[in-house]
């Protein structure tokens, strides 16, 4: 079993920036990659962000590219996501979720765990 807990999500202007934390426990942390996620209202659930165990590799949605930083803090067993540069199309419920056996996916389907998500707003 893996508890994922995401914060930081609020409420920012276009352009603003905010910072997402997901804190996990319940397995070691290093043994697993992890994944930002984000839904809006009557969307599907979209990839964000992912990164593999160590944190030597990363993938982004090219919506995203450039402009968000996944990263991982092993030792705090927590997972970030650093949004820069953002637009009002950013709004969501952002999720993460733990990938136990894989190297970050893109697919939604290959993870096992999943945070009960962040609200982050931006407006115009």
């Amino acid at each position: 079993q893996v508890q994922l807990v995401e914060s930081g999500g609020g409420l920012v202007q276009a352009g603003g920036s905010l910072r997402l934390s997901c804190a996990a426990s319940g397995r070691t942390f290093s043994n697993y990659a992890m994944g930002w996620f984000r839904q809006a209202p009557g969307k599907e659930r979209e990839f964000v962000a992912a990164i593999n165990r160590s944190g030597g590799r990363t993938v982004y949605a090219d919506s995203v590219k450039g402009r968000f930083t996944i990263s991982r803090d092993n030792a705090k067993s927590t997972v970030y996501l650093q949004m820069n540069s953002l637009q009002p199309d950013d709004t969501a419920v952002y999720y993460c979720a733990a990938d136990l056996y894989g190297l970050g996916a893109r697919s939604r389907d290959e993870y096992n765990y999943w945070g009960q998500g962040t609200q982050v707003t931006v407006s115009s």
